[in-house]
């Protein structure tokens, strides 16, 4: 069987890097990835979905150099979820998405002139992660 996720969307976070007690590499950020429609009445609908990101050794490093909060990024992986009971018995759930491939697609998200959405213009780059272990 084989699975593959690709999502587009901007980071909500900084990347946090850490080790493992081998001292491999392991980055973490959120990413999140807007939806908008129009539904059947004619009313524009958005909603926003949040995925927790892991990227592993070489491609950890570079996530942690060169992106940051508000960088849109394709991230590329496998994906997990995990439910849980929060402190106060509510269920909650997260989707996890281990990178094998990041795209920086643009600089970082700010408000155009109209108030929308625009990109600052900067080089992007495409990080390839061979080595994720599973």
């Amino acid at each position: 069987m084989y699975q593959k996720v690709v999502i587009v969307g901007y980071l909500g976070t900084d990347p946090e890097m850490r080790f493992t007690p081998s001292g491999v590499p392991v980055t973490s950020f959120r990413v999140a990835v807007n939806r908008r429609w129009t539904s059947g009445d004619g009313q524009l609908q958005e909603k926003t979905t949040w995925f927790r990101v892991t990227a592993w050794r070489k491609l950890a490093e570079q996530c942690n150099q060169y992106l940051s909060k508000g960088r849109l990024v394709l991230v590329e992986g496998d994906v997990d979820v995990s439910a849980w009971l929060d402190s106060e018995g509510n269920p909650r759930a997260t989707l996890e998405l281990t990178a094998r491939n990041v795209r920086f697609l643009g600089g970082r998200h700010t408000e155009g002139v109209s108030g929308s959405p625009s990109e600052v213009a900067e080089p992007s780059g495409d990080f390839l992660d061979d080595d994720v272990p599973f």
